[in-house]
């Protein structure tokens, strides 16, 4: 018997084996759960269909992947057509994960008060109002205690140089997350957030994570950084029973950086390098 044994949900925006979310959905697939997939639409004129393909190759091998579609996290029809199929195969779902972001590079890379205003209008109805979106299409479907999950990360709290505009996108999904939960909360259906640390995935690469990834070594309290897979248990643990009574939260799963009101042992090297 598995923790998702008779559970159903629908997983957005997988992109390959190094996405977060498909390190949560495994972790669901491979304890009894159901689930839906969607893939970042292919171009026209891509006739090997690249995004498709890259989902495929994980979903096609797993039994309890029930169906894999295209969505635009902008396009309402899209939304609605996953969440109709969702409705088609399950009746009703136990769980919504949402792991879709998007900026434009030259808004990312530089300086927040230079976003133009096409950048952030696009970074943010494309991190943000998704989570609004594809909730408000799923509330039909959602069961009695479902649980709808998004992804976010300590940029939103802290300023963190390197992550600029994607920063405001996170405090406003941060934000989206308490007031969807209190609106939620009367039907049981939970809310809530994982922050992980820095991992190698393709929205990390745009956003520094190698240099990220050593500093928060040498900082964290743990000394290490985190895996996908313990960020997956994480998020599958959030979307499973044994969490009903938490909404509205952000959970970090960064080796205890989040707590540090200083550099900590990194201090120590500093010290050393500057002593005589």
């Amino acid at each position: 018997m598995g923790r998702f044994d008779g559970m159903r949900g629908v997983v957005l925006g997988v992109a390959n084996d190094h996405s977060i979310a498909w390190s949560i959905a495994k972790e669901v697939l491979d304890e009894g759960g159901q689930i839906g997939f969607s893939h970042l639409p292919d171009r026209p004129d891509d006739a090997r269909q690249r995004n498709r393909r890259r989902v495929a190759m994980l979903t096609d091998e797993q039994p309890n992947a029930r169906f894999l579609m295209p969505m635009d996290a902008g396009n309402d029809e899209q939304i609605a057509a996953v969440m109709q199929k969702a409705g088609e195969e399950f009746g009703t779902i136990d769980f919504l994960v949402h792991s879709i972001a998007f900026c434009p590079m030259d808004d990312l890379k530089g300086e927040t008060v230079e976003t133009s205003r096409e950048g952030f209008r696009i970074a943010m109805e494309t991190s943000v109002y998704s989570l609004l979106a594809v909730t408000r299409h799923a509330r039909g479907i959602l069961a009695d205690n479902a649980s709808v999950l998004t992804l976010t990360y300590f940029g939103g709290e802290k300023a963190v140089p390197g992550y600029n505009i994607m920063g405001v996108c996170k405090a406003a999904l941060d934000a989206s997350v308490r007031y969807m939960a209190y609106e939620l909360g009367p039907k049981g259906v939970r809310v809530n957030a994982v922050s992980a640390g820095p991992l190698r995935t393709l929205a990390g690469r745009g956003a520094g994570v190698e240099e990220m990834l050593t500093f928060y070594e040498r900082v964290a309290p743990l000394g290490r950084n985190v895996t996908h897979e313990e960020v997956g248990k994480s998020g599958a643990w959030l979307l499973s029973k044994e969490s009903t009574g938490i909404t509205g939260e952000i959970l970090h799963v960064d080796a205890g950086y989040n707590i540090m009101g200083s550099p900590g042992r990194l201090l120590d090297s500093i010290r050393d390098a500057v002593s005589p």
